[in-house]
């Protein structure tokens, strides 16, 4: 009994992994690499992955206490992946730590780019950004779309019901409409 109380992963973390789950789900969609030509490559993924973790972050951000202990479990989700994605690729304990640093710092840039793009009804920032971060020389209009799926998704997880969140039960807009 004391072992399970010990080893008990907590609701939040348990909600966050979930979502997390999901997150990664949509970002592995066959569409964003056929129809909208996003690199299927481990650059290409990882800007995927976290444009979708960021998404989710920001609609729980400010609801409350349990929103915020499920996006820390989200967020820590994330974290531990990229440190297995890391080791499985060969990446040398001593070196992992060093990367992560470097992977952290390009997620709260990201995160707060994308905020902010995302907060001022940006398209043109918002565009920008993914043009900088998820294409390396694609058209503008590949760039446009995924904005334009960024800014759909954002309003569409905003109009779901919290609960539903939290319990990753969610609903993501087409990515090509």
């Amino acid at each position: 009994m004391i072992f399970e109380k010990l080893f008990r992963r907590a609701p939040s973390r348990i909600a966050g992994e979930k979502l997390y789950e999901a997150a990664i789900g949509q970002a592995r969609q066959p569409a964003f690499y056929a129809d909208l030509g996003a690199p299927d490559t481990v650059e290409g993924r990882f800007e995927l992955y976290t444009l979708h973790v960021v998404l989710l972050l920001n609609r729980l951000k400010g609801q409350g206490a349990v929103a915020a202990e499920t996006a820390q479990g989200l967020f820590d989700a994330y974290v531990q992946a990229l440190d297995d994605a890391l080791r499985e690729m060969g990446v040398g304990d001593l070196s992992v730590g060093k990367k992560m640093r470097k992977l952290g710092e390009a997620f709260y840039g990201r995160a707060k780019a994308y905020q902010a793009a995302l907060e001022g009804g940006d398209h043109a920032g918002l565009a920008a950004l993914i043009g900088r971060t998820v294409y390396v020389d694609q058209d503008d209009a590949a760039v446009d779309r995924l904005a334009d799926y960024v800014q759909r998704s954002t309003a569409l997880l905003a109009t779901q019901a919290l609960e539903d969140i939290l319990t990753a039960q969610l609903a993501w807009p087409d990515i090509v409409p």
